[in-house]
C-alpha cells in the first residue's frame, strides 16, 4: 500500500538509509523511520478532475504573498486582532447577548480605536505602525466616528474579516520573519501603551458589555474565557487560511495564560480615554449590574438566606452606592474612574454579615448555638412564640460545614482543569521559513508518541465541556446537587427589640485601618494584615474571591471600601 501511495518510489533515504517512505497532507514525501522531508512531492495522475473546458472570467484582487507562497495575501496585525473579535462578539452573542453588542458597540469601539491610533478612519493615515504614539495632533482634527452618527451603523451590519487599513502599499517593507507585513514594528520599541495586545481584545469586549448593560460581568467574561466559550487561548488557529501565521505573529497573538483581573480592568480604563469614549448609560435599578441585583446573585451562589438581601439593600443605602452618579462610568473625567460591580456586591455582602456575625472567631459561634437552641425549641414546641413564617433559623456553624467541602472540591476540580489545559495548538507554529521542515518533524514524532501512548493505555481521554452557567454552585435536592439549600432560612433571633425598635443582637463592628494610602507610596497591605485577620473572615473572604476568580487581596480591599462610605455616613471616626 505504501509503494502504490509513494508512486513505487524506491531512493535510500539520506540520513538513515531506510527505504520507508510515506506521504504527508500536504503531498511531501517523508521517511517513517528519521521523518526526514525530501524535495519529492506527489503529482495528480487523475486528470478528469482537471476543468479543461472552463474560462477565465476575472482576474482576483487579492494580493500574493510577497514570498510567493501558494494561497497566501498580505495582512496587518490590525486585521488578526479584529478577526478575534469578530470571533469573540459571535461567541458572546450564541451565549445570549444582545445582537446589537455587535454592530452598533463593539464594531464603533474598534473604529474609533483604529481612527485615534491613525491606522484607519482618518484623512491622513500613518505610513508605518512606528508613528502611533505621535497621533494626538493628527487625529483631533480629523472627523470622528460618534455614536450619533446614523453613517456609522448603516455602514456595516456586521463586522467584517478584513480592515482597511491605509498607508501601506504593496512594495513597502516587508518582514521575512512574520506572516503580517508589521509584526516586527512591534518589538523593539520603548513605548508601547497604543498598540492592539490579547488582554486588550478582552477590555473591548468588557467595555462593550458594560455599554449595552449586560449581566456579564468582568469576573463572568474572565471564565467564560478560561472554559473555552470565548476564543482567547490558541485565536490565531482560527484565521483565515489567507493569513499565513508565523515567526514574529506567535509572539503577538499567542497567549499562555488567562489575564488577571486587574490587567484586563487597568486595560479598559486606559482604552476608553485612549478613544475618548463618552458617558456610559447609567445602571438602573432594574439592571442586572445594580449592586442590589447583582448582590441578590451572589447570596443565592453562596447559600445564603434569602432574608439577608433585605440588609444588604439597607447597607447600600447608607453607603449611598445605589446613585447613578456613583455607579455610571464616566472616562471623560480627568481620572476616570471605572467600578467593579461583581467586587462591590461580593464585599456589601461581607460587610453585612460582619454586621450580623460580627465574625471575629467568637461572637459568630455564639450565635450559631442560639440558632441551634432556637430551633431545636422550636421544633419540640417547647416555646410558643414562633418566628413570622415559622422557619428554621439559619446556623452559621451547619452552613460553614455544607459550603466547606463543596468549596474545597470545586477548588481541587478546577486546579485540575488548569493542569490538563492545552495552551500549544495543534497547528505547529513555524518561527520561520528555514525551520519549518524540523518543526514539522517534531510536529510528527509528538503526534506518534501521543497515538502510541493512547493505543496503550485505552481510549483517548473525553474532554468535557462545561455548559456556561451564571452560576458557580447548585443548592438544593436534585440529583447531582452540591449540597441543600438554606435560601429559606430564618434570621429573626439575630435581631431584639429594644423600645419598640429592632436593633441587632450584635452590638459592635470591628475593622481594619480605613485610612487611604497614597497610590504612588503605598502597595497592598493583606499580606501583612492576613495573619492577624480572624479566620472566619478570612474564609469568607476566600469563599467570594473563588466565586469572582480574584485574590483575596482585591476583595478585601473592596470591602474597605465599602467600610469608609458606611462609617463616614454613620458619622463614626
Amino acid at each position: 500500500m505504501d509503494e502504490e501511495i509513494t508512486d513505487g518510489y524506491s531512493e535510500a533515504c539520506g540520513q538513515c538509509g531506510s527505504v520507508c517512505w510515506a506521504v504527508s497532507d500536504g503531498g511531501q514525501f517523508f521517511c517513517k523511520n528519521c521523518h526526514n522531508v525530501i524535495e519529492r512531492t506527489r503529482e495528480v495522475e487523475d486528470m478528469n478532475t482537471l476543468p479543461f473546458n472552463s474560462r477565465i472570467s476575472s482576474l482576483a484582487s487579492g494580493k500574493r504573498k510577497r514570498n510567493g507562497r501558494e494561497g497566501a495575501r498580505d495582512w496587518m496585525v490590525c486585521e488578526g486582532f479584529q478577526v478575534i473579535l469578530k470571533l469573540q462578539a459571535e461567541a458572546l452573542v450564541d451565549l445570549g447577548v444582545c445582537p446589537q453588542f455587535k454592530a452598533d458597540v463593539l464594531w464603533i469601539f474598534w473604529k474609533r480605536y483604529m481612527q485615534k491610533t491613525g491606522q484607519a478612519y482618518t484623512r491622513r493615515p500613518v505610513n508605518s505602525i512606528r508613528n502611533l504614539m505621535d497621533l494626538t495632533s493628527n487625529s483631533e482634527a480629523e472627523s470622528s466616528v460618534c455614536f450619533n452618527d446614523a453613517s456609522c451603523h448603516t455602514e456595516t451590519a456586521s463586522m467584517k474579516g478584513t480592515s482597511k487599513v491605509s498607508g501601506y502599499s504593496s512594495d513597502g517593507r516587508s518582514s521575512v520573519c512574520s506572516g503580517s507585513m508589521d509584526a516586527e514594528y512591534y518589538f523593539g520599541r520603548k513605548e508601547r501603551k497604543n498598540l492592539m495586545s490579547m488582554p486588550r481584545t478582552l477590555a473591548f469586549c468588557h467595555l462593550a458589555l458594560l455599554w449595552v448593560r449586560e449581566a456579564i460581568t468582568l469576573s463572568d467574561l474572565l471564565r467564560l474565557v478560561s472554559k473555552g466559550h470565548i476564543p482567547y487561548v490558541n485565536a490565531h488557529t482560527l484565521f483565515p487560511e489567507e493569513m499565513r501565521f508565523f515567526g514574529k505573529d506567535a509572539m503577538i497573538f499567542r497567549v499562555e495564560s488567562i489575564p488577571s483581573y486587574n490587567k484586563v480592568h487597568r486595560e479598559a480604563v486606559e482604552l476608553a480615554a485612549l478613544i475618548e469614549l463618552p458617558t456610559f448609560p447609567p445602571v438602573s435599578q432594574d439592571c442586572l449590574l445594580h449592586p442590589a441585583l447583582l448582590s441578590l446573585r451572589y447570596l443565592m451562589d453562596a447559600n445564603l438566606p434569602d432574608k439577608l438581601h433585605a440588609l444588604v439593600c439597607k447597607v447600600i443605602q447608607k453607603t449611598a452606592m445605589e446613585k447613578d452618579s456613583f455607579l455610571t462610568f464616566d472616562p471623560t473625567e480627568k481620572k476616570p474612574t471605572l467600578l467593579c460591580y461583581d467586587l462591590q456586591a461580593a464585599a456589601l455582602i461581607v460587610v453585612t454579615m460582619k454586621l450580623l456575625f460580627r465574625l471575629d472567631d467568637k461572637v459568630e459561634w455564639k450565635l450559631a448555638r442560639k440558632a441551634d437552641e432556637k430551633g431545636n425549641e422550636m421544633d419540640h414546641g417547647k416555646k410558643k412564640k414562633k418566628t413570622k413564617k415559622g422557619g428554621k433559623m439559619f446556623s452559621l456553624r451547619t452552613w460553614f460545614m455544607i459550603v466547606q467541602p463543596t468549596l474545597e472540591r470545586a477548588r481541587k476540580k478546577e486546579k485540575q482543569a488548569e493542569a490538563m489545559q492545552q495552551w500549544k495548538s495543534k497547528k505547529p507554529i513555524i518561527p520561520s521559513l528555514k525551520h519549518k521542515t524540523v518543526v514539522l518533524k517534531r510536529r510528527r514524532v509528538v503526534e506518534q508518541l501521543q497515538s502510541s501512548f493512547q493505543a496503550l493505555s485505552g481510549s483517548a481521554p473525553e474532554q468535557q465541556v462545561s455548559s456556561p452557567s451564571t452560576f458557580l454552585f447548585l443548592w438544593g435536592d436534585e440529583d447531582g446537587a452540591d449540597g441543600p439549600s438554606l435560601r429559606h432560612k430564618c434570621l429573626d433571633y439575630l435581631m431584639i427589640k429594644r423600645q419598640k425598635i429592632w436593633h441587632l443582637d450584635n452590638r459592635k463592628y470591628w475593622h481594619t485601618d480605613l485610612r487611604k494610602c497614597h497610590p504612588g507610596v503605598c502597595g497592598d497591605h493583606f499580606r501583612e494584615l492576613e495573619p492577624t485577620l480572624p479566620r472566619m473572615y478570612v474564609w469568607l473572604l476566600g469563599l467570594f474571591s473563588f466565586m469572582l476568580g480574584v485574590e483575596d487581596a482585591q476583595l478585601h480591599s473592596a470591602v474597605v471600601q465599602v467600610e469608609q462610605r458606611l462609617l463616614t455616613k454613620l458619622g463614626h471616626k
